[in-house]
């Protein structure tokens, strides 16, 4: 009798914990994974997924988690890999990489390092040029392929020159699975010549995509300098040992500029390149003119035609790279150009099947117009609207319980989008909501959406505020349910801090399995339920993080006079600087005519008269406080 009643309570436990183990397994299964730049190839920023966080029942007692310490600036968005046997045990792993070259797995429930590699040294500012951070290193979001257990990621490594290293790590060791590669190509011009990739001269920001078992990736400039050298690249490896595509595309062919000044760069601020089941779209910059060439200088006709150079436009380009499948341009490339108002400040993004079969694209240019573009027929706009600012940012996509689609953006203000599609697609705005403040630095930020699929009230819209001179980084969380035309805000609080405010703060909240993760600079930030208290906002850290070599020199002011490469800056303490530009005009790493009254930062070294020779020149931001300190 004690034996039988002793055996089925054994026979219990053992059952009882069976089906713990099958739980714990379901739960480790159901797991959202994050394998790519906003959660898919289309860009959607959607994640729709999210059965723990709701915008009807958000907890009361949501804050942070966790606070990992890093050794640079992130700009790339964390991704996530579930229910991985790592340093002894199973976890979701939080990938997170920085301006440091270094990768990081973190538990992603904890924020503890299971296993970190570094792969070289970073390049420290090119030319000068200060809009991402005092190292470049990894910029780029990477890219997980959980069929192959990698994670694929581009680092910018010094060296005798700077060379850019593509890497397929193990996801568990964070070992190269194959050897890495060094980032080479050429490209034929128009009049034969071969054009060959320079790493010196090329910026590596775009998102990474995997699409068909290929990893792509697009490249720019570094503050448009070089634009004799600099030329907007697309290329692709194969994700199973990094063999590159026989075909690259080259966004200018052209043999000879009018300016001597090429570009059309893929930079997209960070965004990345998308693909829907035939083709890889993305968007591109100026060519021929901009703040670094003279109104003098620049043609009076756009050396655009759609073929041989394709600025300031949207492309859709087939998988091998071989061939342009459709083009959309605005019609002003030209007055783009001189004006700098890139298209390609923002990337694209590829909306879902809408009803009636209309598969549309959405895309906001650098002066602030929205276009509602036809993926499979590029070339004209099915509708455009004005937006009250440019955006140095990038749509977002979602739906809730009523089916109708719409798109996020974030152009200043935060704004939603219905797509209309009767009797033709074109935008029905929705709501308009000013909560995040201004910032001292380009317009626009970057937002994410979740829900649990359509179930009424669980979808949320995040933002990350950047930081003005007096205040950090901000997560917001606001109801997807407009409320009198303005969407209710539910969580605000401060998420890490951004010394560089020379550089725009890119960053992409990342929601899965009820947490938030925020990367800054040498931080990332755990968000959830039953996380502290939001801190009081700090003030933003102090700059010393961008302090110059010892023999170095930088000021920042507003044009007062220029006289050739003599110029005038008027500072913030109201003292004059004469600035000698000889070297930086020289060098290209300046423009020949600067506007009156707008403010610039010098870089240059430490001379012994009154007169700062100036090694290079670069815009500042608008705001007084986002300027670097003068040294």
């Amino acid at each position: 009798m004690n034996e039988g009643r002793a055996m089925r309570l054994l026979i219990y436990v053992l059952l009882a914990a069976f089906s713990w183990w099958l739980a714990a397994g379901s739960v480790a299964a159901a797991s959202r994974s994050v394998w790519t730049y906003h959660y898919d190839n289309l860009r959607t920023g959607w994640n729709n997924q999210e059965t723990v966080l709701s915008a009807t029942t958000f907890p009361a007692n949501f804050g942070v988690l966790a606070t990992v310490a890093l050794d640079d600036q992130v700009d790339a968005q964390p991704l996530l890999a579930p229910a991985l046997t790592i340093a002894g045990g199973v976890h979701d792993v939080l990938y997170v990489v920085t301006q440091n070259n270094s990768v990081y797995a973190l538990d992603a429930q904890s924020g503890n390092i299971l296993a970190t590699t570094n792969l070289g040294p970073p390049v420290p500012a090119p030319f000068g040029c200060n809009n991402n951070g005092p190292n470049i290193g990894i910029t780029s979001t990477p890219v997980i392929d959980l069929s192959l257990q990698r994670i694929y990621v581009m680092a910018y490594v010094n060296g005798a020159s700077p060379q850019y290293q593509l890497h397929a790590l193990s996801l568990t060791t964070l070992a190269d699975a194959v050897p890495s590669i060094t980032v080479a190509a050429s490209h034929k011009l128009t009049n034969g010549f071969t054009f060959s990739f320079n790493a010196t001269y090329q910026r590596q920001r775009p998102a990474l995509l995997e699409r068909g078992g290929v990893i792509y990736a697009g490249f720019g400039s570094f503050c448009d300098y070089q634009g004799n050298n600099s030329r907007g690249w697309v290329l692709g490896w194969r994700a199973s040992n990094l063999a590159q595509l026989p075909n690259s595309q080259l966004d200018d062919t052209q043999a000879t500029s009018p300016t001597s000044f090429f570009l059309s760069s893929v930079w997209m601020s960070g965004y990345g390149l998308a693909a829907n089941g035939d083709n890889i779209f993305f968007s591109t910059g100026n060519s021929d003119c901009n703040w670094t060439v003279t109104p003098e200088q620049c043609p009076t006709a756009s050396t655009y035609d759609g073929v041989t150079n394709i600025q300031e436009s949207v492309i859709s380009l087939s998988p091998s790279l071989a061939s342009h499948d459709g083009v959309f341009t605005p019609s002003n490339v030209l007055e783009m150009d001189i004006d700098d108002a890139d298209l390609g400040a923002s990337g694209v993004l590829l909306l879902p099947t809408q009803p009636g079969g209309a598969n549309l694209a959405a895309i906001v240019s650098k002066d602030g117009r929205l276009f509602l573009l036809d993926q499979t027929n590029l070339a004209t706009a099915q509708d455009m609207q004005q937006l009250a600012n440019g955006c140095w940012c990038g749509p977002t996509y979602y739906q809730r319980n009523d089916g109708v689609g719409r798109v996020v953006t974030a152009a200043g203000a935060l704004q939603t989008w219905q797509i209309g599609t009767s009797p033709t697609p074109h935008w029905v705005a929705e709501t308009t909501t000013n909560t995040i403040p201004a910032s001292e630095q380009d317009p626009g930020f970057f937002t994410t959406v979740s829900s649990n699929g359509g179930a009424p009230g669980s979808a949320i819209i995040w933002a990350v505020g950047r930081p003005t001179a007096t205040t950090g980084l901000t997560l917001y969380a606001f109801s997807a349910a407009p409320v009198n035309g303005a969407l209710p805000l539910l969580y605000s609080a401060p998420a890490g801090q951004w010394p560089n405010l020379g550089g725009n703060a890119n960053i992409v909240p990342m929601v899965a399995n009820g947490r938030v993760y925020v990367g800054a600079y040498k931080t990332l930030t755990i968000f959830g339920p039953g996380g502290a208290p939001p801190a009081a906002a700090a003030p933003a850290a102090a700059d010393a993080a961008l302090a110059l070599a010892p023999a170095s020199r930088r000021v920042t002011g507003w044009l007062l006079a220029q006289s050739g490469a003599k110029l005038t800056l008027l500072t913030r303490n109201a003292g004059t600087v004469e600035v000698d530009a000889t070297d930086a005009l020289a060098q290209r790493r300046a423009a020949p005519s600067l506007v009156i009254g707008e403010p610039y930062t010098a870089f240059g070294p430490v001379g012994g008269d009154a007169t700062f020779a100036a090694t290079a020149i670069t815009r500042a931001k608008p705001g007084v406080g986002a300027w670097p300190s003068d040294r």
